[in-house]
Formats: structure tokens, C-alpha cells, sequence
């Protein structure tokens, strides 16, 4: 088993405030070759919400959630913004701790969703610091997909209808990220649609069901998974829809905007009852799978083949 004597919460991060917005967004797209103009178009999105993301807050409460559970000291720690996960590994170390389980708040495979959190242990770990272990994906554990089933059904609940069409939703990523995503390719769509498979049997529902994709973003001659949610919508023929943001465990910017405001926008343009379903947060099932994730025997590192990291614009002038 794991043997750890601390838990590491590592996550993506989030602007608190309007000042945090462009330099939160600038941590995020570093080297990436990303158009200024792009950032201020997304900070409109971040400022239309007092500049605030919800996922540090859920982050706070998921760590809360987990200390009465987790038998070792929880930290936190974040790629883009306070508390960066350098700072918590070195106080980590400064409190003497050696050998932690990472629990990455992001399911599934793929450079953004997995590799990317290798990258990130590897640069934020100490030579004298703890030892960081990276738990394994869990789109299909049964805490992850009763926490989803449980929140969907609320959402079905809401709607006062047994007849809405359950549409999962996912972040878009590049088909080139898609197609090497995994030790043999195409692990992050395989496992987001196992996952879905999963939630809409435990739900009991004999009923086609949808995968979709959100937040896409980069230049338009890039090809990315398709189709957009809001297209969806608008070909949806249902009487009513249900958005699950399976591909999400805490609200994230691009839940609250491109679901809660873009789609609920379109949704009511066609007269579509919708409602959208929580994402995992701090739901009972999914604080106790963290905690059977760790009692789990240690996960093999993922081949440094694996999910490799998309090859970046080249900066301007060269």
C-alpha cells in the first residue's frame, strides 16, 4: 500500500479578485503563444463574476472535507495561483513530512488532465523534500460515479421530468492531444465515456445519452473535439436536457460561464428546459474515494511516452 504520512491536494487554481484575473491567465497560457487579446476576452469572463473563480473555494471545503477522513496531514497546493504548489511542498518539508499521496483534481487521462500533473510534481518537488506520489485516474471509481449519479439525479429532481436527455459534458481539447492521450491513444474520450456509461446506469436509465464538449479554445484552423455543447443544443431534439459536467470535479470558470450562462442563454433561445448537474465537490462518496485511493496499492507512472505535451505556436518573429 501507499504508506504515506501526508495527502497533496494539486490543482489547476483560480483568480480571487479582479486584480488576480490577467496574471492568473498569463500563469496559465506561459510559452503558449496565446494573443493578449485572447486574455482580455477570457478575463471578461473571470470579471463578469467579481473576477473570482469558484474552484479555490471548493478546494478549501474539499480539504476540509477530507481531513477527519484522510488519517495524514492535508495539504493544498495549485499550479496558476496561490497557494502555488512549490510554496506547499516546501512547507511539506519544513514540516517534516516525507512521502505524500498528490491527489490531482482532474480525472481523466491526457497531457492537460494528467501529464501535466507529472510535470508539475516533477518541478515542485525538493531534493530534501517529501516524496510525491501521483494517485491514478478515477473517472470510473464507484465514489466518483456515485457522487455524479447522485448530483444528476437532483438535477432530474429539479426538472420535475423523467424524460430530459442526459447531456455529459467535457473539456474540448486539440484531436492531436485526443488521438496520443493514453499508452495507446484515445484513453481521454474511452474513459470519459466510460464514465458517462456508468452514471446513467447507476441512474438506472435505459436512455441514449450524450458526450459533448466545452471551453475549447486556441486558433480555428486547429481541430478540436467537437461538438460544442451549445450546437448540441440547438440539434437536441428533446423535450428536456440535462448538462453533466462529468469531465470537471469542482466548478471551474468554464462550468459556471460556458454552462451556466452560455448554454442556460441558449437553452432558453429554444424554449429547452435545462438544468445542470453539480459536479463531484465535496459530495460523501467522492471525500471517501480519495481516501480508498490511497489505500490503494501504489499506481505505476505512466511511460514518459504517454500523453505527450502539445507542440506550441512558435512566438511571434521567428
Amino acid at each position: 500500500m501507499g504508506n504515506y504520512d501526508a495527502l497533496l491536494v494539486l490543482s489547476f487554481g483560480g483568480p480571487e479578485g479582479p486584480d488576480d484575473v490577467m496574471p492568473f491567465l498569463e500563469n496559465v497560457v506561459r510559452g503558449r503563444g496565446v494573443p493578449r487579446e485572447r486574455l482580455l476576452e477570457v478575463a471578461e469572463h473571470y470579471l463578469g463574476f467579481g473576477g473570482v473563480s469558484p474552484i479555490n473555494e471548493q478546494n478549501r471545503e474539499l480539504v476540509e472535507a477530507l481531513r477527519p477522513v484522510a488519517g495524514v496531514p492535508v495539504y493544498w497546493g495549485n499550479r496558476n495561483w496561490h497557494p502555488f504548489g512549490e510554496d506547499t511542498v516546501r512547507r511539506m518539508r519544513d514540516d517534516g513530512v516525507r512521502r505524500a499521496a498528490v491527489f490531482a483534481t482532474s480525472a481523466f487521462a491526457g497531457y492537460s488532465s494528467c501529464r501535466q500533473y507529472y510535470e508539475d510534481i516533477a518541478r515542485i518537488s525538493l531534493d530534501d523534500g517529501p516524496e510525491l506520489v501521483k494517485m491514478r485516474h478515477y473517472g470510473d471509481h464507484p465514489g466518483f460515479v456515485e457522487a455524479m449519479a447522485d448530483h444528476t439525479r437532483q438535477a432530474l429532481d429539479r426538472l420535475g421530468r423523467d424524460d430530459a436527455r442526459l447531456v455529459f459534458t467535457a473539456h474540448s481539447i486539440p484531436v492531436s492531444m485526443a488521438r496520443t492521450a493514453g499508452p495507446e491513444g484515445g484513453l481521454y474520450e474511452a474513459q470519459l465515456r466510460r464514465s458517462a456509461e456508468l452514471v446513467s446506469r447507476a441512474l438506472g436509465r435505459t436512455e441514449p445519452w450524450d458526450l459533448v464538449w466545452q471551453s475549447r479554445s486556441g486558433p480555428p484552423q486547429v481541430p478540436w473535439l467537437e461538438p460544442d455543447v451549445c450546437d448540441h443544443l440547438r440539434k437536441l431534439d428533446a423535450p428536456a436536457v440535462v448538462l453533466v459536467p462529468i469531465g470537471f470535479v469542482s466548478d471551474h470558470m468554464e462550468v459556471v460561464y460556458d454552462l451556466d450562462t452560455e448554454a442556460r442563454q441558449v437553452a432558453a433561445e429554444l424554449g429547452l428546459p435545462m438544468e445542470r448537474a453539480a459536479t463531484a465537490g465535496t459530495h460523501p462518496a467522492f471525500v471517501r474515494m480519495v481516501r480508498e485511493l490511497m489505500d490503494e496499492p501504489e499506481p505505476v507512472p505512466c511511460p514518459l511516452t504517454c500523453c505527450p505535451a502539445p507542440v506550441r505556436p512558435a512566438p511571434a518573429g521567428r
